[in-house]
C-alpha cells in the first residue's frame, strides 16, 4: 500500500494522478519498478514497446506472466493497474527461494516454470486514443497503422518512440511466442461494486466484456433562437439527448449490457441559435459479443425513429472494437482454489463475476490463457481520486495469487 502511494507522487500534474505513455513519468515508475524486481532477485529489462519487465526463475524455461499496468487516466486513482503489478511482485516474494547456498548464489522459484513480472506502459489508451498498446505488443498484435496516431499537441506516436529512446523499427522484438508462455494472470480491483455488494472479498474473473466505442453526429438546423417557433425547429441537441437517454433505456433492460455517453458536444455553441450539430460518444460493453451487437442494432433503429421524428439526420463511426475475451477454464479453476486456499471458511466456491472494464488480458489472450482475480473495491469507485481497496483485501489477494500459482503447478504439463 505504501508503493502505491510512492507511486502516486510521480504525476505530470500536482495534485492529481496522471502518467500516460512514454512520458517522463512513465520513464520514472518503471525505473522504481525495475529497482523493486532486481531487490527481489529478478533480471530485469524494457522491452521495445516500453513494457517493464522483470524474471525469476530456470533460464530456457516457459514463464509464467503475472502484471498489469503502471499508466493512468487523467485526475486518476491510485490502485487500477497499479495495484497487480505490486501485488505480483510480492508473489515472487513468497515463492522466491535461495538459489545455491550463498547469498551470492541469488534468488530462484521452486516451480516448473519461470515467473515473471510486467508492468504494462499503455493499458488506458490515455495519450494516443488506443487502448492496450503495452500488451498488443507482447502479444505480437502491434499495428503499423497506429504509428500516425497523435496526441493532444500532435506528437504522433512514432514520434513519441523516438523521444522516448525507442526503435520504432524494434517494436516487433516485444512479441513473445505461445510456446515461451505458460499463462498469463492478473489480480485487478474490481472497478465496479459487485463484491462490496455481496460482503466478498475476492473473486475469480470469468470473462473480459466485449467492448465497442462509437462517435456519433446528429445533424439538425442552427437558426435563432427567438425568431424560430417550435414547430419549424429541427433541434441536434433535443434529438441527441434522446438519443442519450434511448442508450440509457435499453442497455438498462438488459443484465449484461453497459452503454455510457461520455462526451457530448453542441455546435455552433452560442447562447442564441439553436444547435444545429451535436457530436456524442458511446461506449457500448456486454458480456458476449452476440448480445452487445443485438444491442446496438436496437439502438440504431431507435435513433431512427428518434431523428425521423425531428426531421434530424444521424451518422455513426466505429473507433473501437474487441471481442469478449474468457479467462481459460484451468486458470478459472486454480484462480478459484488460490481464493479457497486463502479463504478456508469458504465452504461454498468463490464468487466468480464478468469484468465490465478492458485489461491487458484481452490482447494477451491472443497468446496465452488468460486467468484474473479481482479484489473488493468499496462503493466500486475507478478511474476517480476516491478509488479505494482495504489493506486487508490486498493480502488476502496477494496470498490467493501466490496460491493460485502453486496449484498451476501442480496441475500435470
Amino acid at each position: 500500500m505504501a508503493r502505491c502511494d510512492e507511486l502516486a507522487r510521480v504525476t505530470a500534474t500536482p495534485g492529481t494522478i496522471e502518467r500516460v505513455y512514454l512520458s517522463p513519468e512513465h520513464a520514472r515508475v518503471h525505473r522504481l519498478a525495475a529497482e523493486w524486481m532486481r531487490e527481489l532477485g529478478m533480471k530485469t529489462w524494457q522491452d521495445a514497446a516500453g513494457n517493464q519487465c522483470g524474471r525469476i526463475g530456470p533460464a530456457g524455461a516457459p514463464a509464467l506472466l503475472l502484471g498489469s499496468h503502471l499508466d493512468t487516466v487523467l485526475d486518476a486513482g491510485r490502485y487500477d493497474g497499479i495495484a497487480g503489478v505490486l501485488m505480483a511482485l510480492e508473489v515472487v516474494r513468497l515463492l522466491r527461494v535461495p538459489a545455491g547456498d550463498a547469498p551470492a548464489d541469488g534468488w530462484t522459484v521452486a516451480l516448473p516454470f519461470a515467473l515473471e513480472v510486467v508492468a504494462f506502459s499503455d493499458e488506458e489508451g490515455t495519450r494516443f486514443g488506443k487502448a492496450l498498446l503495452g500488451s498488443s505488443a507482447v502479444a505480437g498484435t502491434w499495428s503499423d497503422g497506429w504509428w500516425t496516431l497523435t496526441d493532444a499537441d500532435g506528437v504522433t506516436l512514432r514520434q513519441a518512440f523516438l523521444e522516448f529512446g525507442l526503435d520504432p523499427a524494434r517494436v516487433g522484438e516485444a512479441a513473445r511466442r505461445s510456446d515461451e508462455l505458460v499463462a498469463y494472470l492478473e489480480a485487478h480491483i474490481e472497478q465496479g461494486p459487485e463484491l462490496d455488494r455481496a460482503g466478498e472479498p475476492l473473486a475469480v474473473v470469468s470473462s473480459i466484456a466485449a467492448a465497442r466505442r462509437f462517435e456519433l453526429v446528429v445533424e439538425g438546423e442552427a437558426r435563432h433562437a427567438g425568431g424560430t417557433p417550435y414547430d419549424m425547429r429541427h433541434d441536434a441537441l433535443l434529438g441527441a439527448s434522446e438519443a442519450a437517454l434511448a442508450v440509457e433505456r435499453v442497455c438498462a433492460a438488459e443484465h449484461h449490457i453497459i452503454g455510457t455517453v461520455g462526451r457530448f458536444e453542441a455546435f455552433p455553441g452560442a447562447v442564441n441559435v439553436i444547435p444545429g450539430e451535436v457530436r456524442f460518444s458511446l461506449d457500448l460493453r456486454g458480456e458476449f459479443d452476440g448480445e452487445r451487437d443485438r444491442v446496438w442494432s436496437a439502438l440504431a433503429r431507435d435513433l431512427d425513429d428518434i431523428m425521423g421524428r425531428r426531421g434530424l439526420r444521424w451518422r455513426s463511426r466505429e473507433v473501437h472494437s474487441a471481442p469478449a475475451v474468457f479467462c481459460a477454464p484451468l486458470l478459472q479453476d486454480v484462480v478459484a482454489a488460490g481464493i479457497r486456499s486463502t479463504l478456508p471458511v469458504r465452504s461454498d466456491a468463490p464468487p466468480v463475476i464478468f469484468s465490465r472494464a478492458g485489461h491487458d488480458g484481452m490482447a494477451l489472450g491472443a497468446v496465452t490463457g488468460v486467468g484474473m482475480l479481482f479484489l473488493r473495491n468499496p462503493d466500486g469507485v475507478s478511474h476517480h481520486p476516491d478509488e479505494a481497496v482495504s489493506a486487508g483485501d490486498v493480502a488476502h489477494g496477494i496470498r490467493a495469487l501466490a496460491e493460485s500459482v502453486l496449484h498451476l503447478a501442480a496441475e500435470p504439463r
